[in-house]
């Protein structure tokens, strides 16, 4: 690596940071300020999406079409920082994440992440698991449009993983289509274990919907096995189920 690279990566680094604060706290205060709960949610999603323009990387997006103009449940693989901001600044604003709960303990994040639509889900507790996956599901039965890493969390190695089962099994209660979502990039942009950020330019994949009436939608472990292959199916990375031995139908 030269000296000219080492020096860029070094000084994007500091713009990058720069543009994320700047449009954090912009996001930060429509969400203290505005008392309207869809306008507010339009302005956390212009916030995150500001981050990838100013920043000089706005994401190139294919099959937004695939969208369905009703609710749904989108599902995408989980490799970096940046796509919790990726997807909620690119995708219809009337998604609402689901966050692990640990995020419950960060409490500016918290509060942003609340207002701005964002549901929780506890992964290390029992009852409070329970709890929240019974709201998600009828959150899901309700008809709103979630959005999900069914991964449930990143890693530094490339590969797609495991799919925990909360996004297919609220599909298929709440009869909803579920969107499969390829994130390209991002692991290059920001992986586990780095904090400073790179000039890469990150892709969406917006895949078809598989529809309620599709067989996948029999059981949730197969309707979470079907989704990850279409994701697979495009994305250069491993299938680290295979590559562990794990049964990737396990809940």
């Amino acid at each position: 690596m030269t000296y000219v690279t080492v020096i860029w990566r070094t000084l994007y680094g500091f713009y990058g940071w720069l543009v994320f604060i700047l449009c954090f706290l912009f996001a930060l205060i429509a969400t203290v300020l505005v008392p309207n709960a869809p306008l507010r949610h339009r302005l956390a999603a212009g916030g995150s999406k500001a981050i990838f323009v100013l920043g000089g990387i706005p994401a190139e997006i294919q099959g937004l079409e695939n969208v369905p103009e009703g609710n749904a449940i989108v599902v995408a693989n989980h490799a970096s920082y940046a796509d919790g901001f990726l997807l909620k600044g690119y995708l219809p604003y009337r998604f609402a994440f689901v966050i692990k709960g640990e995020m419950r303990k960060v409490p500016v994040a918290h509060f942003l992440l609340r207002r701005s639509g964002s549901k929780f889900v506890e992964r290390h507790q029992q009852a409070g698991s329970s709890r929240d996956a019974r709201q998600i599901v009828k959150a899901a039965q309700d008809g709103e449009s979630l959005a999900f890493f069914p991964e449930g969390t990143f890693i530094k190695e490339p590969g797609i993983g495991r799919f925990r089962a909360g996004a297919f099994v609220s599909a298929i209660r709440g009869n909803l289509p579920v969107v499969p979502i390829a994130i390209l990039g991002t692991r290059e942009m920001m992986p586990a274990g780095r904090l400073w950020p790179r000039p890469v330019r990150p892709r969406i994949l917006v895949l078809p919907p598989i529809l309620p009436g599709d067989p996948a939608f029999d059981n949730h472990k197969l309707l979470a096995e079907t989704a990850r292959q279409q994701i697979l199916a495009v994305i250069d990375e491993p299938d680290l189920c295979k590559v562990s031995g794990e049964n990737s139908n396990e809940d």
